[in-house]
């Protein structure tokens, strides 16, 4: 987050420095006001920039063995470009090399599910599930590794989740 704050500041003054290489240009006949604005300009231009690149850079930092199974796209209000523009506030990816059998039952894997965040600062959360290959049930593990049956969802059958787990 500081290293945001820096590089926006320098977007700002950069920009800013181009708002007085054209007051010099037009011998100062270019009003005043237009080197704040294309400071904001700058600094706002970095963040946007920064807030649709974030899930194209995020993936590009994944092993290849991690799968984006979903992603999550947010319109907010005070950020009216993205009623028309919305960009990945979030995604989930599975590590296809972290499958695991823990029954006699080949059609349970167990597996995690992680989950990124574009937040102030990113945030990452990972859980471990199981899921039915069979039933295309998916169950949560608590964090003592008990199946929390009441967070249960049933799996559409073309879910990237789904098809990314059991490989059909």
């Amino acid at each position: 987050m500081f290293w945001t704050f820096v590089a926006t500041i320098i977007c700002g003054l950069g920009a800013a420095g181009i708002a007085l290489g054209i007051r010099a240009a037009t011998a100062k006949r270019a009003p005043r006001w237009l080197i704040p604005v294309f400071a904001g300009a700058g600094m706002l231009g970095y963040l946007v920039s920064g807030e649709y690149t974030w899930f194209d850079h995020k993936q590009s930092l994944l092993p290849e063995e991690a799968v984006v199974v979903a992603t999550e796209q947010e319109t907010i209000f005070f950020r009216p470009w993205t009623f028309v523009f919305p960009y990945v506030t979030a995604f989930s990816t599975v590590d296809t090399s972290g499958f695991r059998q823990d029954t006699d039952d080949p059609d349970i894997i167990r597996f995690t599910l992680y989950r990124f965040e574009q937040t102030v600062t990113d945030a990452v959360s990972h859980r471990v599930h199981l899921i039915n290959c069979q039933s295309r049930e998916l169950v949560p593990l608590s964090n003592d590794g008990a199946p929390r049956v009441d967070n249960m969802k049933l799996l559409e059958a073309t879910d990237p989740l789904y098809q990314t787990v059991c490989g059909s």
